[in-house]
C-alpha cells in the first residue's frame, strides 16, 4: 500500500493537504507546524479515532487532543495504492462524541464502494496488520522510538520466524493459563480456596452438629435428674410446710393461753387494787401518804406535849391577891399614920398586884387557846387523849401498806401480762416468718427456694435444649451434609488435579518459550544488528533483543553488551529505530508493503548519523513507502 494524498481537518490542520510519491517522503518543516498531527491523521484514516478513551494524567486521547481548533467537524480523506487499485478513503464526523465515525471507500475518481472494507477494518485490510502491530512497527511517534512488546506483535513475530502460524502467542498462551490457575487459585482467592472453605465449614457444621447431639443427649439427661430433684423438693417442701404449720399453731395456742392466764391475774390484781384504794380512801385520812401522815401525826404529837406543858395560872392569880392585900394593908397604915412608906408600899404592891393581875389574865388567855389547840388536834384524830392517836395511825399504815402491797402485785401482773405479750407477739412473728415459704429461714423456705433454683434450672436447660434442637432443625440433615461433603471433596480433587495440570503446563510452556527465544530474539537481533551497522558506519556489530523488546549493544571493543541506560540518547535512538526497522521487516507484510510513518525520530542524531540513517531509509524505501516528517534540513 502507498499513500499518494491526504486531505485533513484535524487539529489544527484547516482543510490542508500533502501529497506523497513512492519511496522515500521526507517532509521538512520547523516544529508546531503539524508535522505530528500529520502523522496522526493517516494512523486516524486507517484505524479511526477510540472514542472509549479517556484523558489520563499528562495526556489526552486523540478526540480531544486533534480535535479541529477551528471547531469545524473532525474530518479528512486519503488517496492511496493498494493491490494495483486507486483508492479513496474519507472519514467525517456527525456527532462529537462520535469522531470519524463515518466511513467510506471508493475507488478514486469514482462513486463505487470497495468491497469488504468499512470503518472497522479499513487499517488491518490496506496495512495487513492491526493497530496494536502498526503503532510498535510501522508507526514511529516523536519522542517514542522504543519499542513495547504485545501479545499481537509477539504472535505476529514468533509465527513469521518459527512456525508461520499466527493463532497463537506464548505471553498469551501464558496469561491464559494463569487466567485458569487464578481462577482456580490465587492467594486466598480462586475455585479451590471457596471450595476449601465449603469443605471445613461443611465439616465443622458436621462436627459442631455431633457435639451438638452429644450435648443434646447430656442436656436430656440433666433435665430428666432436675425434674427428678424437683419432684422430690416438692414432697419435701410439703412435708415441712405441715410440720411448720402444725408446730407455729401449737406454739401460738400456749402462748395465747398463757396470755389469757397472765391477762386474768392482772385483772385480780387490778380489782384488789381498786378495793385497797377505796378502803383507803374511806379511812379517816384518805389517800394520804403514810409518810406524809407520820410526820403530820409526829408534829401533832409534839405539839400536845407541848401544850400539856404550859404554866399553871394559879400561881400567878396567888401573888397578885397577896400584893393587893398588901397594898391594901399599906394604904391602911398610911390612913391611920400617914406614913410615906406606908403609900409608897401600898402603892408598889398595888402595881405588883396589876402586873400580876395582867400575867394572870394572858396566862389565862393562852390557857384558853391550848385547851382549843387540844381539842382541835384531838378532833382531828377523832381521839381524846394523845394515847388513841397511835392506833388510828396504825390502821392507816396497815390500809397504806395494803395499797402498796395491791400495786406491786398489779405491777407485777401487768409486767408480767406485757412479757407475756411481747412473746406472743414474737410468736406470732415467729410464726409468721415460719409460715413465709418464700423468704423466710425455716427448712420449707429454705426447700422451697431450693424447688425454685431447681424449677428455673430445669427451665434453663429445656430452654437451653429447644435451642440446641431449633439449631440442629437448622443445620439440616447430618446425612445430607455428609453426601455433600463427600462431594465437595470429590470435586476438591478434580480442581486441584486441574490446577496442578495447569501449573505443569505452565511450567512446561515456559521452558518451551525459552527454547523459543533462541529463535525468536536472534531473529530481529541479526537484523536490528545489520541496521544498526550501517547507521553507525559499522561500529556497532550486535544487538540483543529480548521478549519484552528491550535491547543492549556491543561494538567490536565491547566485551558484554550494554543496556539501553547506558547509552546516549543519540545512540539510544539508533538503537530502537534499528530494532524498529528489524520489526518492520519482520511483522509487516511481505507482498503488499505497509507504508513506514516516523515522526521527527532523527532528531537527536548527529550530521554524520543522520546522513547514514537517511541512506539506510532510502534503501528500504526501495521496497516500502517511507514517509519522514522532520525539522532538519
Amino acid at each position: 500500500m502507498k499513500i499518494t494524498k491526504a486531505t485533513a481537518s484535524f487539529g489544527k490542520l484547516q482543510n490542508e493537504s500533502l501529497k506523497f510519491h513512492d519511496g522515500l517522503n521526507i517532509i521538512n518543516a520547523p516544529n508546531e507546524s503539524g508535522k505530528t498531527t500529520w502523522c496522526a491523521f493517516i494512523r486516524a484514516m486507517l484505524y479511526g479515532i477510540d472514542s472509549s478513551e479517556r484523558a489520563k494524567k499528562g495526556s489526552l486521547p486523540d478526540k480531544l487532543r486533534y480535535a479541529p481548533w477551528s471547531g469545524a467537524p473532525m474530518e479528512g480523506s486519503m488517496e492511496l495504492v493498494s493491490n494495483g487499485c486507486d483508492i479513496t478513503i474519507t472519514r467525517s464526523s456527525r456527532a462529537k462524541n462520535a469522531p470519524m465515525r463515518e466511513f467510506s471507500a471508493v475507488y478514486t475518481g469514482t462513486n463505487t464502494k470497495v468491497e469488504g472494507l468499512n470503518s472497522g477494518n479499513a487499517g488491518e485490510e490496506l496495512t495487513g496488520v492491526s493497530k496494536d502491530v502498526f503503532n510498535r512497527s510501522a508507526y514511529i511517534p516523536q519522542g517514542e522510538v522504543a519499542v513495547n512488546g504485545s501479545p499481537e506483535l509477539e504472535k505476529r513475530i514468533s509465527a513469521i520466524v518459527a512456525t508461520g502460524e499466527e493463532g497463537s502467542s506464548y505471553t498469551e498462551c501464558d496469561e491464559r493459563l494463569r487466567s485458569w490457575q487464578r481462577q482456580r487459585r490465587y492467594n486466598r482467592r480462586g475455585y479451590l480456596p471457596e471450595l476449601e472453605e465449603k469443605i471445613e465449614e461443611t465439616q465443622q457444621e458436621l462436627d459442631e452438629m455431633s457435639g451438638a447431639l452429644n450435648t443434646l443427649e447430656q442436656m436430656e439427661a440433666q433435665l430428666l435428674r432436675a425434674r427428678q430433684d424437683c419432684l422430690n423438693l416438692e414432697i419435701g417442701v410439703t412435708e415441712s410446710r405441715k410440720r411448720q404449720r402444725k408446730d407455729s399453731l401449737n406454739r401460738l395456742s400456749t402462748g395465747r393461753t398463757e396470755l389469757k392466764e397472765r391477762s386474768e391475774e392482772h385483772d385480780k390484781a387490778m380489782e384488789q387494787l381498786s378495793i385497797r384504794r377505796e378502803e383507803l380512801r374511806s379511812s379517816r385520812f384518805g389517800d394520804r401518804s403514810n409518810a406524809e401522815l407520820q410526820s403530820e401525826v409526829q408534829q401533832d404529837v409534839e405539839q400536845l406535849k407541848a401544850l400539856e406543858k404550859r404554866s399553871n395560872s394559879f400561881f400567878v392569880i396567888l401573888p397578885a391577891i397577896i400584893c393587893f392585900i398588901l397594898a391594901v394593908v399599906f394604904a391602911a397604915l398610911y390612913a391611920s399614920k400617914s406614913n410615906v412608906v406606908f403609900i409608897i408600899s401600898a402603892a408598889v404592891f398595888c402595881v405588883a398586884a396589876v402586873v400580876l393581875l395582867l400575867r394572870y389574865a394572858k396566862l389565862k388567855q393562852a390557857d384558853l387557846n391550848a385547851k382549843e389547840q387540844t381539842r382541835l388536834i384531838l378532833k382531828k384524830y377523832r381521839a381524846s387523849e394523845i394515847n388513841d392517836i397511835y392506833p388510828i395511825l396504825d390502821k392507816h399504815s396497815q390500809l397504806w401498806n395494803a395499797v402498796q402491797e395491791a400495786e406491786q402485785y398489779e405491777y407485777e401482773t401487768r409486767e408480767a401480762y406485757a412479757l407475756s405479750h411481747e412473746k406472743q407477739a414474737e410468736l406470732e412473728n415467729e410464726a409468721l416468718s415460719q409460715l413465709d415459704f418464700a423468704g423466710g429461714n425455716s427448712e420449707a423456705a429454705r426447700l422451697s427456694r431450693e424447688l425454685s433454683s431447681a424449677r428455673e434450672r430445669a427451665e434453663q436447660i429445656s430452654a437451653q435444649i429447644a435451642g440446641l434442637k431449633g439449631r440442629l432443625s437448622a443445620m439440616g440433615d447430618p446425612l445430607v451434609l455428609s453426601s455433600e461433603l463427600g462431594c465437595m471433596k470429590e470435586v476438591y480433587e478434580q480442581v486441584q488435579g486441574e490446577y496442578s495440570a495447569i501449573t505443569l503446563a505452565i511450567n512446561t510452556l515456559a521452558e518451551a518459550d525459552k527454547e523459543m527465544q533462541t529463535r525468536f530474539s536472534p531473529e530481529i537481533g541479526k537484523l536490528a544488528a545489520k541496521y544498526m551497522s550501517a547507521v553507525t558506519g559499522g561500529k556497532y556489530e550486535d544487538v540483543l533483543i529480548n521478549r519484552d523488546f528491550s535491547a543492549s549493544t556491543r561494538t567490536g571493543e565491547d566485551v558484554v553488551a550494554r543496556g539501553s541506560q547506558y547509552l546516549s540518547s543519540g545512540t539510544y535512538d539508533l538503537l530502537y529505530l534499528a530494532v524498529r526497522l528489524a520489526v518492520c521487516e519482520l511483522a509487516l507484510p511481505k507482498g503488499e508493503t505497509c507504508p513506514l510513518i516516523i515522526d521527527d525520530a532523527l532528531v537527536n542524531f548527529d550530521r554524520e548519523r543522520y546522513d547514514q540513517a537517511i541512506e539506510l531509509l532510502r534503501q528500504i524505501a526501495k521496497k516500502r513507502q517511507v514517509i519522514l516528517f522532520t525539522c532538519r534540513d
